[in-house]
């Protein structure tokens, strides 16, 4: 049974001090390289959806495609991070971070060369790879370095690096594919990873839990990531092949990836319980649900990704496809989700003193849903005003992002923080690649179904219908701009863009409904002393404070 984590257990084994004496200097520095490192796979997770209606048109991806090039990030970074996790706790979280970087820099270059959608799919896999041994080195690092009043700060960096690198990351993909290649959003992964790995080498630590049973869980490996996959799976499917039929009547193998994928993650559970009660090495210790935060923490997390990314999937195939913005364009306006998120990091140490940590977490969380139902109601809009939005979702993340993990953390003995730290991230992934699958899904369905419609209104003939909707449903509306410069599918072009707007607009309303469930979801989070001590007034009069 996992126990939250008392005060005199801050420092149990696990937390090594940094070298050089542990100076604040070197622990800070090293924070730099670990923030680097994580601000990488993050920009990675989203540098993508700018420059991709750019990869749809010189490759030629189709719809699945399309999504599978972002979803297979997430997916094998989800079946993989526990895994990871493990392997930092028995042989070091320093050498997984310097593996993992040197594996995401090499897949980098192969996906920046990819020739064809195959390759370039197979490339995001290693990529995803090499992420999954990046994250949870850095959160576990950061748990075991970093105490107290320090710990809140240094986790203030690292959720504002995630809040901002995910708004970098489109800005960057769209000026280089706009100016140079697409190509060069993933090459210029190679030299910051390059400069996070000197970082690691001369100043992160090595920490390791010394009371970790050496050992690798392979059942528990195997059934949950074959189980995550073939739920994915069955999900970025649906659009294709119908839950139930194909749009003629054939079979569909969705509900039988579905089924079966759950069918495996229960199996999962029960088998990481039997190892468990036989003293064996598991992948998780499920244990660890005891501890409230860490629970409804993740339950939080879960949700939230799933309404982020979903969002971050959307949003720029609107932009360019609906509403006439390049890639460079839409970088700039999702640039104001950076600027939001840098503007509310600085706030969160003070705002967590004088409201608690919980407060900060909903508050950040209320704030994204509110926005992105803004944006759901005012599409379509001028540049300025989803900018404007985009700012304001901005300071939502960076409020929430930070708090949340720190809360879902803190509890946990710092000598099971590598495999908390995966459980953490693995849940935020699985959040991640069921976003993009749901709402990219629900995105592209409405698009075809609108497009179609809008076509038969307008008096055109069947096979005409047939031939547009297909361009425009494969390239998830990028053909749309190619449609509309030709007089002769101007109309054509006009009303798939009206149909690609609806689309966005019912997708981006559920994901402000997620993201309003991962409010409530919160609520569940138990009170703490110090959520007490900010919520109590500040006394009036000396009287009053004795």
């Amino acid at each position: 049974m996992v126990t939250p984590r008392t005060a005199s257990q801050s420092s149990q084994s696990g937390s090594v001090p940094a070298p050089g004496g542990g100076s604040d200097r070197q622990r800070w520095i090293a924070l730099v390289g670990i923030a680097l490192g994580v601000a990488l796979v993050i920009m990675d997770a989203t540098i993508a959806n700018v420059a991709l209606p750019v990869v749809i048109r010189d490759l030629g991806l189709t719809a699945t495609e399309t999504q599978w090039m972002n979803a297979i990030y997430s997916l094998v970074f989800a079946a993989l991070i526990l895994l990871a996790g493990r392997l930092s706790d028995i042989h070091g979280r320093r050498l997984m971070l310097l593996a993992g970087l040197t594996l995401f820099m090499l897949a980098s270059l192969a996906v920046g060369s990819a020739p064809t959608p195959a390759f370039l799919i197979g490339a995001r896999l290693v990529q995803g790879i090499g992420a999954a041994f990046v994250m949870p080195s850095t959160l576990s690092t950061i748990n075991a370095l970093f105490h107290g009043r320090e710990r809140a700060i240094a986790f203030a960096v690292y959720g504002s690096m995630i809040g901002g690198m995910a708004a970098v990351g489109p800005l960057l993909g769209g000026w280089l594919a706009t100016d140079f290649s697409w190509r060069w959003a993933f090459w210029i992964n190679i030299p910051f990873s390059l400069a996070a790995i000197v970082v690691a080498v001369r100043y992160v630590p090595e920490t390791r839990d010394p009371n970790v049973r050496h050992g690798i869980d392979v059942p528990g490996t195997l059934l949950a990531s074959i189980g995550m996959t073939a739920i994915v799976y069955g999900l970025i499917e649906s659009s294709q092949y119908g839950w139930l039929a194909g749009p003629s009547g054939e079979f569909s193998p969705v509900p039988w990836a579905i089924g079966g994928g759950l069918a495996l993650m229960a199996a999962f559970v029960a088998v990481e319980r039997r190892r468990e009660r036989a003293d064996l090495p598991v992948l998780a210790h499920l244990g660890m649900f005891a501890v409230p935060t860490f629970r409804y923490g993740l339950i939080a997390a879960l949700i939230v990704s799933l309404g982020e990314f979903g969002m971050l999937f959307v949003l720029p195939l609107l932009l360019q496809g609906a509403m006439g913005y390049d890639a460079i364009h839409t970088g700039w306006i999702m640039m104001a989700l950076a600027g939001g998120t840098f503007l509310s990091s600085g706030m969160v140490p003070r705002a967590t003193r004088r409201l608690g940590q919980r407060a900060v977490v909903r508050l950040g969380l209320a704030l994204e849903a509110v926005a992105i139902a803004g944006l759901a109601l005012a599409l379509p809009t001028g540049h300025w005003q989803v900018a404007g939005i985009l700012a304001v979702y901005g300071v939502g993340v960076g409020l929430a992002t930070a708090q949340l993990t720190n809360t879902i953390l803190e509890d946990v003995p710092v000598a099971q923080s590598g495999e908390a730290s995966g459980m953490t991230t693995t849940v935020r992934q699985i959040g991640t690649s069921l976003g993009i699958a749901l709402l990219g899904g629900l995105l592209i369905s409405g698009l075809t179904s609108g497009t179609r419609d809008g076509l038969e209104a307008a008096g055109a003939p069947p096979a005409v219908v047939d031939s547009l909707v297909e361009v425009v449903r494969e390239s998830v509306g990028a053909a749309i701009p190619g449609l509309a410069a030709d007089p002769a599918t101007a109309q054509a072009a006009d009303i798939a863009a009206d149909a690609l707007i609806d689309a966005a607009k019912l997708t981006t309303g559920i994901a402000a409904g997620v993201l309003g469930i991962g409010v409530l979801a919160t609520i569940a989070l138990p009170r703490r002393e110090e959520d007490d001590d900010a919520a109590a007034p500040a006394p009036s009069s000396p009287a009053a404070a004795g």
